[in-house]
């Protein structure tokens, strides 16, 4: 996979499915990110972009500096967002190439985001949700090193902790791509919880909120609404 072009491909994606909406739809909460609007996603969305390109990018993609993405874009409609993230994006393109691809993880989950307050499923199998899932699934691992075994087990990829999924203490049964979304704390507890075929998967809640506290309500991408 070429990295950089995934990450071009999503960043279509997003452009595709936020272009033409009318005002209140860009208003819709977006339940994954709960303090922002789909406008207010877009707008980190871009700024992200700006800043890494200027040098300004923190390790931690702390509140403070995510949070200025959206203020300091408060006045400018999607139409506006577009174009400067349009702008940006070949420089972008040319600073992954350059240094890392992590702003291809930012997009790729934002996009499921952004899907899930439209109820607007799509992109469920790409190759970079592939290599998100693969980066965090890495992280979970060291989280959970210290407890029995755990197993993953989705419709065409399985992971364990250690071991066979079979002799795993515990195990969560899924869609590929909820087992990725739940990487990336995209999932609930009682999500979590209902995935469970063997075992308390309760030890290792902590080690799915990778990305903050786990959702307080159900997530999803699905059309139904």
């Amino acid at each position: 996979m070429d990295a950089v072009e995934e990450w071009g491909r999503a960043q279509q994606r997003v452009i595709d499915l936020v272009r033409d909406l009318p005002p209140e739809r860009a208003a819709t909460t977006v339940p994954a990110c709960p303090d922002w609007t789909v406008r207010d996603l877009l707008a980190h969305m871009v700024g992200l972009g700006v800043d890494v390109v200027a040098g300004d990018e923190p390790d931690d993609h702390n509140s403070t500096w995510t949070g200025k993405h959206v203020t300091e874009r408060q006045d400018r409609d999607v139409a506006a967002l577009v174009a400067e993230w349009e702008a940006v994006a070949e420089p972008l393109r040319a600073w992954m190439r350059s240094h890392n691809v992590r702003p291809l993880g930012d997009v790729i989950i934002h996009e499921q985001d952004l899907r899930g307050a439209l109820a607007a499923p799509g992109a469920q199998d790409t190759p970079g949700l592939t290599a998100i899932r693969e980066r965090f699934v890495g992280r979970f691992a060291g989280r959970v090193a210290d407890l029995p075994p755990v197993a993953l087990v989705g419709d065409r990829w399985t992971w364990t902790s250690r071991g066979a999924a079979d002799d795993a203490a515990v195990a969560l049964r899924a869609p590929d791509f909820d087992l990725a979304r739940a990487l990336v704390t995209r999932r609930s507890a009682a999500q979590l919880r209902g995935w469970t075929v063997r075992g308390d998967v309760t030890p290792y809640l902590g080690a799915f909120a990778m990305l903050g506290p786990l959702p307080a309500a159900d997530l999803t991408e699905s059309a139904r609404r």
